[in-house]
This record gives structure tokens, C-alpha cells and sequence, in this order.
């Protein structure tokens, strides 16, 4: 069964732990014992409705506040799929756990409450999905009913939401607008009464129809390598093959391939998943395949077509999201975490700070304090064979490490 990893994202009180609670509980994944808290607090806190947001605020100031701080992974299935959902905090000083959250998804809920329409805080939320390329974004307008179910409300928020997408620079995205109510169930897994004039789907049922193969952005071929397998057995005495996930497009027996950093070059001799022969695999596939010659690969290395080379050098320029209190100045020396690589980095300068909302407006900084999202100049002490995260999402991703504590400093786009 495949896995399905979605983000949530929404402002204060727009009911994205009550979307999640309900999408439980109507899926039948909550425990016995999480759904009787959930109905004891309701009626201590005097409500005549079951709480679900009961069901993801784990932190004791999340329970107290009603807000959502940290990061929580909430898991849940279908006959169809496994899902894994990131609960993300939307306020704006608690940017880095978005972005964490968000990082390693392919479909993001953004909650917009049907009263108050797009807010700025929508705009920051797709501005950020935006900028990590997730795929596919769900708009979900929420209590609904609150504004009567109507319809005519529902399509003035439509049309918000469309001017705001207009802006995106993701022209591959997909986007999807549903009129839900999370308190009340309203299309979120059943379809609604109340709201007759809407035909599409409900919310699980967009999931459900999401084809696994289309989560992974179509790219040039980027095969890293995370383990080489040596059995060394009476069958396998000589067998030599390389494992690791295909990422950007798919590869073949046959196809003339160059191995990186060295820059020897090969052909693809067999493809393997466990123990059965493939003649083609496509992107997203965990795999492990051989070479026609026997060259030295290694953990780290990269295998990609011949035809289809990424740039190799030591400066770049990217994008990146601060995360760490201590600010990030130039001359500071960071492990830059590349994949399964790992190079010093020199921070040569820091340029400019953006505004998350598409206004395109830049500030020219000498630092980045946490939270603040910049164009920033790096210098590696060694070369790297990277893309640009626009043209391919894992080959042109990275994160930066303080070498001190070791913690997470930010994480970085290639440009």
C-alpha cells in the first residue's frame, strides 16, 4: 500500500485540528481511548460537539491556547492508501516548523475560513508551498456552515483564492478548491447535504484519486546512491549493485549513464526490486541496478544519464529559510547536507530578505534572523553536482548544520 504525505497549513482558528480530528474520525482511525477524552473534555468544556482538534494538539500550550505550535505527524488509512499528515503551525514566528513539515510532502491542505476569505496569512501559506513546490495544494474553505452553506459565498472566496494562485511561478502545481465544514463533516469524507450545489469531490476523495506516480516531480534522471550491495554468497559471488531512490524521470536497461563525482561512464545492465527483473523504472521507484563494467561506485555517488548532466561547482546561490536563533552572518562556516553528501560551506554573503507574500519585495540585509527567509552566496570546499530546485526539487534542495551544536541551521534552495 503506498503512503501518501500531506501538510496542513491555516491561521488561527480557521479549524485545521478540527479538519484533521474529523477526517479520524470518520475514517475510524482514532483509538477507543483517544475518541473517550475527546468526548469527556468536550462535555467538561460545556460543548454540545465533539472536539477534534483534541485529537492533534499534543503540547500541553497547544491544548491551553487552542493553537497549533509544533510540528505533529498524524497517520491514518483508507482501503486505498496510508496517509501521513504533518500538522503544521501557521503563525508566522513559527515559520521553520512549516517549512519542516511541508519539506518532504506532496500535497498540501490550506484552510481558509469562509468568513474571513484569503488573509495574509493564506497568501504566506501558498507563498511557502509555492516556493517547496508541493505538487498538489488544496484550498479548503471551511465552516461553511457558519456563512448559511452558501454558495454564493463559496464562489466570492473561489474567486480570491484564483487571483491569489494566479501569482504562483509553479505553473505545474495542482490546485483544488472544496467547500467543507470540519466541526460538522461537510465534505470532508461524506458528501454534504447542505451544500447540494457542489459537484466535485470530498476531500478524502481528492486524496484518494492522487496517483502516487504523479506526486514526484518529472525532472532529468537523478539516481543517488545510498548503499552498494555485495551479497557475496555461492550465487551472488560477484554480484555488484548500487541502491538508492530514482528521482526526476525514469531509467532503462540500455541507457548510457555517467557516475558522479568521477565522471566514468557505464550502462545500465539490470534492474532489480527485491528480487525481480525490471526492463524500466520510473521515478519514485526504490531500486537497486548494475552496470555492464565494473567501475568504483560509492555511497554518495550519483548516477545519471549521459545525456543529462547536472552542473558541478563550488558557489552557489540559493534561497534559504533561517531557522536557528543565533543569525546568519557571511563569513560563518556551515556543513552543507546535500543528499547523501556532506561538504563544508563558507557563507560569502547574505543579500536580501524576502517578503513571503508575492510582493516580490526584496530588502537588501547583512544578516537573517530566524524565521526570515533570504537570497544568500555560499562557497563549498569541494565541488558539487547539484540542479536548481525549480528544475529538479531533490537535486537542488539542501540543508545547512551548525558545526558547534549540530542542530538544523536552515534549509536552502538552489538557484
Amino acid at each position: 500500500m503506498d503512503v501518501l504525505k500531506i501538510a496542513t497549513a491555516g491561521s488561527v482558528d480557521d479549524g485545521k485540528s478540527t479538519l484533521i480530528g474529523r477526517i479520524l474520525y470518520d475514517t475510524q482511525s482514532l483509538t477507543d481511548d483517544k475518541l473517550e477524552a475527546i468526548e469527556r473534555n468536550s462535555k467538561r468544556k460545556g460543548f454540545d460537539y465533539l472536539d477534534f482538534s483534541l485529537a492533534t494538539d499534543g503540547l500541553v500550550a497547544e491544548r491551553e491556547q487552542g493553537i497549533t505550535i509544533d510540528v505533529a505527524h498524524i497517520y491514518f488509512s483508507t482501503q486505498n492508501r496510508s496517509y501521513i499528515i504533518a500538522d503544521t503551525p501557521g503563525h508566522e514566528e513559527y515559520t521553520r516548523n512549516m517549512v519542516t513539515g511541508a519539506s518532504t510532502s506532496q500535497v498540501a491542505i490550506i484552510l481558509v475560513d469562509a468568513r474571513k476569505g484569503v488573509i495574509e496569512q493564506t497568501s504566506r501559506h501558498f507563498y511557502i508551498n509555492n516556493l517547496l513546490r508541493v505538487k498538489d495544494i488544496v484550498f479548503a474553505v471551511n465552516k461553511m456552515d457558519l456563512v448559511d452553506y452558501s454558495e454564493e459565498k463559496y464562489l466570492a472566496l473561489f474567486d480570491e483564492i484564483q487571483a491569489l494562485v494566479a501569482k504562483t511561478t509553479y505553473k505545474e502545481q495542482n490546485i483544488t478548491c472544496i467547500p467543507v465544514s470540519a466541526l460538522q463533516g461537510d465534505n470532508v469524507v461524506a458528501k454534504s447535504s447542505n451544500m447540494t450545489w457542489y459537484s466535485g469531490k470530498t476531500l478524502v476523495e481528492h486524496l484518494e484519486q492522487i496517483q502516487p506516480q504523479d506526486v514526484y516531480e518529472e525532472a532529468q534522471t537523478r539516481f543517488p546512491i545510498q548503499t552498494v550491495i555485495r551479497p557475496k554468497t555461492s550465487e551472488y559471488h560477484d554480484f555488484r549493485g548500487y541502491a538508492g531512490k530514482l528521482y526526476g524521470g525514469d531509467i532503462a536497461v540500455g541507457d548510457e549513464v555517467t557516475i558522479l563525482p568521477s565522471g566514468t561512464q557505464s550502462t545500465v545492465k539490470e534492474i532489480f526490486f527485491y528480487d525481480q527483473k525490471f526492463e524500466k523504472a520510473g521515478r519514485g521507484s526504490s531500486l537497486t541496478l548494475t552496470l555492464t563494467n565494473d567501475v568504483n561506485v560509492s555511497r554518495g555517488d550519483m548516477i545519471v544519464k549521459t545525456s543529462e548532466q547536472p552542473k558541478v561547482e563550488k558557489e552557489l546561490s540559493a534561497t534559504i529559510c533561517w531557522m536557528d536563533k543565533k543569525p546568519l552572518r557571511p563569513n560563518t562556516k556551515y556543513s552543507l547536507q546535500h543528499g547523501v553528501n556532506n561538504v563544508l560551506a563558507k557563507i560569502v554573503d547574505v543579500e536580501t530578505i524576502e517578503e513571503a507574500n508575492f510582493s516580490e519585495e526584496k530588502t537588501a540585509v547583512s544578516q537573517l534572523q530566524l524565521n526570515e527567509i533570504g537570497e544568500i552566496q555560499l562557497k563549498l570546499s569541494k565541488p558539487l553536482f547539484f540542479d536548481s530546485y525549480k528544475k529538479n526539487k531533490y537535486n537542488g534542495g539542501f540543508i545547512l548544520i551548525d558545526l558547534q551544536s549540530n542542530t538544523t541551521a536552515g534549509v536552502g534552495f538552489i538557484k
